[in-house]
């Protein structure tokens, strides 16, 4: 990414519906001067919150939790037609958000409380000072969930921030924005960007912005990080991932299987932390693959707007198309294709529940993230190898484990790099927990006492007699 003019010409952005390959409404981009106008107002807005007391921040984002809840359906609706999300999961989406902005407002003043440190001063201690406005960089596949992740500690730390969305969520981003305005914050505290992708750089060289929150692929980090280092501005990455899935021999199968399924395939599949590669001891290898292959079998295809369903269209064609690349290759490189394989016909960008057999490293299948409904199985024939292939993978998002027993399960996400560890149970992100990456699945943290204080400056203060 190179440094460019913050100048474009506006055109419009249009989202297409997944599920039918049909335009949606376009929508006018921001130009070069909207968009310093939007720069300004986050900085003068960012001046005014920083001064509000934290009690007064937490009356503002519990009611955003609010608005959030009254506005689910509609919100919900514009997440399906933009990337395709079942109606169902895009409801406990905005129910997320509207937890995290809860969490926040209760806990921000004891995750940010000021802390006494001994030295030889009358008195020492730290404080957490907000660092001003944090450009918001988001992919499209939790539209609103990975905009909250950021926003809502970084809100309540007193920043701004001014969001980037992807481009093919523009609705979102507008609804996100609108909604955060009901809740009575300073104006243009929180702005939408409606600006291309070439805008990027430009606007991480902005002397307004002060920090970068990305969330997307590795090599969108690499780009990113070599202009944030450039300007050497703070930047939390949360990239790609291809999480392990541990199955050991005393592990309760029929309902690892169960729990494994939904683990591939939440949010059709499209999720940073949707476990991708699952490890099976090869003591229980042929149950587990039977049972877990009748129950992707059985998965419900279908209309994205059908409570009923389950997994809905990928978000876009081309991600389709290298979906099915990938599949492809693995299979010439020996894993057995046995569910799937194939697009679905028809219109949209549909791919069926796929598993592929003895996938093992060189294929795609393990050494590429899968970001659609394919699991790839691999055998292991003890827990030193579970783990070592686990590891064997440049990306180190999330991983679980699965067995009968806790404390053996504990050992062994000990030993799994990753930035998060889950033991009978599926990974996922939580307010109250730090959540991210190492290696190329990025780096910092977002949510919990952890993420609330990447934004901040935490300051030394030391007062002499």
């Amino acid at each position: 990414m190179t440094s460019t003019p913050l100048s474009h010409d506006p055109g419009t952005i249009r989202a297409i519906n997944p599920a039918t390959g049909e335009p949606l409404e376009p929508l006018a981009l921001h130009g070069t001067a909207e968009i310093a106008r939007r720069l300004e107002r986050a900085a003068s807005a960012f001046e005014e919150w920083r001064a509000t007391p934290i009690q007064e921040r937490s009356v503002r984002m519990r009611a955003l939790a609010g608005h959030l809840r009254a506005r689910r359906d509609a919100l919900a609706r514009t997440m399906t037609l933009e990337m395709g999300k079942p109606i169902t999961q895009a409801e406990a989406e905005v129910e997320k958000c509207a937890w995290a902005c809860e969490h926040f407002a209760d806990h921000a003043g004891r995750y940010l409380a000021e802390e006494l440190v001994p030295s030889d001063a009358a008195r020492s201690y730290t404080r957490c000072d907000p660092l001003g406005v944090v450009l918001a960089i988001m992919q499209w596949n939790f539209p609103l969930w990975q905009v909250f992740r950021c926003a809502a500690p970084a809100l309540m730390a007193g920043n701004a921030i001014v969001l980037k969305h992807a481009s093919n969520v523009p609705g979102c981003a507008l609804a996100i924005e609108a909604v955060i305005a009901e809740s009575g914050v300073p104006p243009g505290l929180f702005s939408t960007l409606l600006a291309p992708s070439s805008a990027v750089a430009a606007l991480i060289a902005d002397p307004r912005i002060a920090a970068i929150s990305l969330t997307g692929s590795d090599a969108a980090g690499r780009s990113v990080a070599a202009a944030a280092g450039a300007a050497l501005k703070k930047c939390v990455m949360e990239l790609g991932g291809s999480d392990a899935f541990l199955v050991l021999e005393d592990a309760p199968l029929e309902a690892v299987a169960a729990s494994a399924v939904a683990a591939r395939v939440q949010n059709n599949g499209q999720s940073c932390i949707a476990a991708k590669r699952f490890l099976v001891s090869d003591r229980v290898a042929e149950r587990f693959e039977a049972s877990f292959i009748q129950r992707m079998k059985a998965l419900r295809v279908g209309d994205p707007l059908d409570r009923a369903t389950e997994v809905g269209p990928l978000a876009r064609a081309d991600l389709r198309d290298t979906l099915h690349a990938q599949v492809t290759a693995s299979v010439r490189a020996g894993a057995k294709l046995a569910l799937g394989g194939a697009p679905l016909p028809g219109p949209g960008c549909w791919y069926a529940p796929t598993v592929l057999l003895g996938a093992a490293p060189g294929m795609p299948a393990f050494d590429e993230e899968l970001f659609g409904p394919v699991a790839a199985v691999t055998r292991v024939k003890d827990d030193a190898h579970a783990v070592e292939l686990a590891n064997r993978s440049r990306y180190a998002l999330g991983a679980s484990v699965w067995t009968g027993d806790p404390a053996r399960g504990e050992r062994l996400a000990a030993a799994i790099a990753a930035g998060s560890a889950f033991v009978n149970g599926i990974v996922k992100s939580d307010p109250r927990l730090p959540f991210g990456g190492i290696r190329d699945s990025g780096w910092g943290r977002e949510l919990g006492r952890e993420g609330i204080r990447e934004f901040v400056n935490l300051k030394a203060v030391w007062v002499g007699a």
